[in-house]
């Protein structure tokens, strides 16, 4: 190894390919990022149903792939369960062949970080969310009793975890609001705010008129069938214009519900190109949020590649995209700020707008520049 060479073990909590999900898009563009600026990373990936990817070692040194456990073995009184299911004993025999740095991809990778043979090498971790808010808010949004027992545990599990674990290592936060949030509730003194990683290299956004009301999303999350639903039941019960739902594996329920009104709709499973295509010739973006953790992906491309965005103060809240939206906290409100831009042509001075902004906060060049002298 020269002396000019930079390795770096990345520990993923899943498998970062394709990157068609919130978490790991952050993780694969960080890779790819990094990557361009000739650091060596050494992956470490828990699959669990993604499988095993070659695409990631254009990008990477080595690739290793660990097994999650799955049901009761996965669990502990004491430990989260997307934390303790995350424990092979390979991954830690792997970290200790070599001294290079390591980045702990969420508060599930970090079941070794206090073993004390990595107590003296550079660990940094990377949170996508305050975790155990986010685990309360599915517990609220979540219809099965099961579900709901098993989301109110584990958030009480990460409340006392995060504020045990997150003192031991510098602290990368994905949002400002996440920042501040574990400075205040933790008291971390050692953490500061890294943006989010993406695919958005040029912004997308098309003059004139779009052709519908666009709500995007992963619908197999229950915070995102219930924004759905709840959009449905009191914002375009009444509003009767063109509305259009996409997204990964929409519920049965879902389906029903969205093709229920002859003036909505639902793209299930849309590929990557054909999602960024459903939100260009969007006449506006709409994002109600339930939480204001971690930021969303979905503004991020909403913002980038779409016309008006009307969302909600939990959704972009100190993200730095605060400007490009229009902020509706009740369902009037949505409909108020729909029916305006409705028919609202988008132009190429908003698009100059968001250009600028994306350089200025969200180039991943230079925030993998910044990671880099974080590490270095």
């Amino acid at each position: 190894m020269t002396k000019l060479e930079k390795h770096l073990h990345i520990v993923s909590f899943d498998v970062p390919f394709p990157a068609d999900y919130g978490g790991v898009i952050d993780v694969f563009y960080k890779i790819k990022a990094l990557h361009e600026l000739g650091v060596k990373i050494h992956l470490h990936c828990f699959e669990y149903g993604r499988g095993q990817r070659k695409e990631l070692e254009d990008y990477c040194a080595e690739v290793h792939y660990y097994n999650r456990k799955s049901g009761h073995h996965g669990f502990s009184n004491k430990l989260p369960y997307i934390v303790c299911s995350r424990s092979d004993d390979g991954l830690l025999k792997n970290l200790l062949k070599d001294d290079y740095p390591v980045l702990l991809e969420g508060i599930h990778c970090t079941y070794f970080l206090n073993n004390e043979r990595l107590a003296h090498r550079k660990v940094l971790l990377r949170l996508h969310n305050v975790e155990y808010r986010y685990y309360k808010n599915l517990f609220h949004q979540e219809r099965s009793l099961p579900k709901k027992i098993y989301y109110l545990n584990e958030s009480r599990l990460l409340k006392k975890y995060e504020h045990a674990i997150a003192y031991n290592v510098p602290v990368l936060a994905i949002s400002q609001q996440d920042a501040i949030s574990f400075h205040d509730e933790l008291g971390l003194n050692e953490i500061s705010y890294l943006p989010v990683f993406h695919p958005v290299e040029q912004v997308g956004c098309m003059e004139g008129l779009g052709c519908y009301c666009l709500y995007h999303g992963n619908l197999s999350v229950a915070e995102n069938e219930a924004a759905v639903i709840w959009l449905l039941k009191n914002v375009f019960n009444e509003l009767k214009l063109p509305f259009v739902i996409a997204g990964k594996k929409p519920s049965t329920r879902l389906q029903k519900l969205a093709h229920k009104h002859s003036h909505t709709c639902l793209v299930a499973d849309p590929g990557e190109q054909e999602m960024v295509d459903i939100i260009c010739k969007a006449q506006i973006n709409i994002l109600p949020s339930f939480n204001n953790t971690g930021i969303k992906l979905k503004l991020l491309n909403a913002v980038f590649n779409g016309r008006h965005c009307v969302a909600s103060k939990n959704a972009v809240a100190l993200t730095g995209l605060e400007t490009e939206c229009y902020l509706a906290q009740t369902a009037d409100d949505f409909k108020q700020w729909i029916a305006q831009l409705y028919e609202k042509p988008f132009t190429w001075s908003l698009i100059k707008e968001r250009e600028a902004l994306l350089l200025e906060s969200f180039d991943n060049r230079k925030n993998a520049q910044q990671l880099i002298a974080s590490i270095w």
